[in-house]
């Protein structure tokens, strides 16, 4: 028996199939092995940068059933994706099962030919990618771990940092300032509807902005006086180039910008499409086409648009780091332009396959027009109209949506006379810069060299899964609190969230997948000084307090004056006696409900009084001292009688002790073990009682179509659009 090893579920048939079943195909479900969460010591500093790396929860059944099949296998392949997360993941799998000397190959698309040609050139780990991988995540590790609890000291508790998200949250942030900043400038624009002699009428504006309505309204007055005529009629062609085709990141911009999807959603689907087959792999900064498939796509534009359509080309990257060994991202097969899947995976699909074969087209030529019209009048500035029409489609034709419109002006002649229909002014203001989209961040990381377009999705959703970042419409507006914490890492680690150390930082774990660099010596010449840093960080004063307030805000309990300071829902106004008065209130200087005294004693610390608060989920008891101190008062009797009353008596599938009991976070319903705090299952929804047969994670309770999933997200089981097995 031959053994072959992949990530994910969905590809695992396909490839078997290819395979002519003389593999036995299984998967991995992604990682099997991660650094233990929120444990400092899960990496060994002094000993070379060592990670303890442990089996993810939840991946003892994949681990377990891959390590009995590799001893019964003559041959064990690895074929996990094809860049430097996956070659970790082969690792990973090497020894978490025990493998010697495992075969790998890579394939950038999942086709038959594809994967029979990637099994004739087995090769083994490479492990300067598997290094690169491990520095990259040893050092987000250190960086965000520390950073992160020196910011729970000194700021809030629960807030984080990140080497990629920091400086990503760093850019909304200063765009917001700019837009606080940004003092509005008056400006006017002249707009002049002119009849020719023909009777066709032609929009003109002003080829000078008025700097006052005074100077407005004289130009207005002496043009209703004034005889107006053509004064030049130019002529000019011009071509529109194709695109390159996509690569991760612009990918995320086209399909923000054309169908209104996320970042996240987009590798979402384009990860379904790859799976299934469809498109090469997603995750790419190449814009190169492989020999076979330009000679393919250029059969299809000859075939569907004539030989004077096609235009084979190359384009270069503009990353510097760019793998041109890999592929943009395109159809498989450039023939098939529509696939069976959900609506919003086929309008990806047609989206990628609209700007490949484009990309390979000839330049859409343009025929330019430009009329001058001038008034007799010195004081009248000259006007102009603009006209552009497609003369040959070129590109536009597999890619209409990108066409725009034509706008076509009427034939004049240069002396021509032209009757005046209607001048006006309208006063305008310039306006602030636009905040940022999801796409036009992932455009602004990628040119600034901030993180790996791979990781764009996760990052964003990161900064506003934190709170850190709202989003209103389709821009991103940083909170109270992310503009709390990115100014506090701007003050104290401003070095650290730079554009320039992030971009170059990414340079050296390119270095090291090169095999240019060695892996302690990069960790160590960046946790030396970083460390000194936290260090010497954790003498400043915690920033409980951000400031005075208004002298004419005054508290509502004892009229004292008030403070600025940073709860969980930005920031409001505290008595400056805090915390023998317990006055708030709002920004907006409404007043905050304050929390009742009980009369008693905190037993823990003996210095605090316990109040009444309000809470999230109701009313409870806590010391006033809070967060130095977290005591809070517990009713036994209670808790008992409602975690009986919420009991669903399933077994808990990781410790195999504790029952699944219901309850009530920050995101609703949640069912978690009883064992808490010492076993931390959790799952989203009620469970049915079962296991699942491919990862030993409990089934849950599904959706109206699919009554019962994996509860395991990674699991195929888990998968919506797929029939649960």
């Amino acid at each position: 028996m031959k053994l072959l090893i992949v990530e994910s579920p969905a590809k695992a048939k396909t490839i078997e199939k290819y395979l002519d079943h003389e593999y036995t195909v299984r998967a991995s479900v992604g990682h099997i092995r991660d650094l233990p969460k929120s444990n400092k010591n899960a990496i060994d500093v002094a000993g070379g940068f060592i990670p303890s790396y442990i089996i993810s929860p939840g991946k003892e059944k994949v681990v377990a059933d891959l390590k009995a099949l590799a001893k019964k296998a003559t041959e064990v392949v690895l074929a996990t994706d094809p860049d430097r997360e996956g070659e970790a993941i082969a690792w990973h799998i090497k020894e978490a099962i025990g493998l010697k000397k495992p075969k790998r190959i890579v394939f950038h698309e999942i086709t038959r030919e594809a994967v029979q040609e990637a099994m004739k050139h087995p090769r083994e780990i490479d492990e300067n990618l598997r290094s690169a991988q491990e520095a990259r995540r040893v050092l987000d590790r250190l960086f965000g771990y520390d950073l992160s609890n020196l910011i729970w000291q000194k700021v809030r508790y629960g807030l984080s940092a990140g080497r990629v998200q920091s400086p990503a949250l760093r850019i909304l942030v200063e765009r917001e300032k700019e837009i606080r900043a940004f003092i509005p400038e008056a400006y006017w624009v002249l707009e002049a509807l002119l009849k020719t002699a023909a009777g066709a009428e032609i929009n003109f504006t002003c080829s000078v902005e008025p700097k006052s309505q005074a100077e407005a309204d004289k130009i207005v007055v002496a043009g209703e006086k004034a005889q107006w005529q053509v004064a030049k009629v130019e002529a000019s062609s011009a071509v529109r180039r194709a695109k390159a085709p996509f690569t991760t990141s612009t990918l995320q911009q086209a399909a923000s910008s054309r169908l209104g999807y996320s970042p996240a959603i987009t590798m979402r689907l384009a990860q379904k499409l790859y799976e299934a087959g469809h498109i090469s792999y997603m995750r790419t900064d190449s814009t190169n086409l492989s020999t076979v498939a330009v000679g393919e796509i250029t059969e299809v534009i000859k075939k569907d648009f004539g030989v004077k359509y096609s235009k084979p080309q190359q384009y270069t990257a503009k990353s510097k780091n760019a793998q041109e060994a890999h592929e943009a991202i395109r159809p498989t097969h450039a023939s098939v332009k529509s696939v069976s899947a959900g609506s919003q995976e086929q309008k990806l699909y047609r989206l990628i396959w609209q700007r490949t074969v484009a990309s390979q087209m000839a330049d859409a030529e343009l025929l330019k027009t430009k009329i001058t019209a001038t008034a007799l009048d010195e004081v009248v500035p000259a006007f102009v109209a603009n006209g552009q029409q497609v003369i040959f489609p070129g590109w536009l034709s597999a890619d209409p949506e990108a066409r725009g419109e034509d706008v076509e002006l009427p034939g004049v002649k240069e002396g021509e006379s032209l009757t005046l229909k209607k001048l006006k002014a309208t006063g305008k203001e310039t306006e602030p810069p636009h905040r940022y989209s999801e796409a036009g961040l992932v455009k602004e990381l990628e040119k600034r060299g901030i993180g790996r377009p791979s990781t764009y999705a996760s990052t964003i959703k990161t900064i506003i899964d934190r709170g850190y970042v709202d989003k209103q419409d389709r821009t991103l507006k940083p909170t109270e609190t992310g503009e709390v914490v990115s100014d506090f890492l701007s003050e104290y680690f401003g070095q650290y969230i730079s554009d320039t150390f992030t971009a170059e930082m990414e340079d050296e774990l390119d270095e090291i997948a090169r095999g240019e660099r060695k892996y302690v010596p990069t960790l160590k010449a960046f946790y030396g000084p970083f460390s000194k840093d936290i260090a010497s960080k954790k003498k400043i004063d915690k920033l409980t307090t951000l400031g005075e307030a208004p002298t004419d805000i005054k508290c509502p309990t004892c009229t004292k004056s008030m403070q600025i300071k940073l709860g969980k829902n930005g920031k409001f106004y505290s008595c400056a006696n805090f915390p023998d008065c317990l006055g708030a209130r709002t920004m907006e200087g409404l007043e905050l409900a304050a929390p009742k005294e009980t009369g008693e004693a905190c037993p823990k610390c003996k210095d605090g009084k316990l109040i009444e608060r309000e809470g999230r989920f109701g009313k409870f008891i806590s010391c006033n001292r809070y967060p130095k101190c977290k005591f809070i008062k517990k009713d036994e009797a209670t808790e008992a009688a409602n975690r009986a009353a919420h009991d669903t008596h399933v077994e808990c599938s990781l410790c195999h002790k504790g029952t699944m009991i219901e309850k009530r976070g920050r995101f609703g319903v949640f069912y978690g073990c009883s064992n808490y705090p010492d076993c931390k299952n959790i799952i989203k929804a009620k469970p049915t009682g079962k296991i699942c047969e491919l990862c030993g994670s409990l089934m849950m309770q599904g959706t109206k179509t699919i009554p019962e999933r994996c509860s395991n997200k990674s699991c195929l089981n888990n998968r919506p659009d797929k029939k649960a097995k």
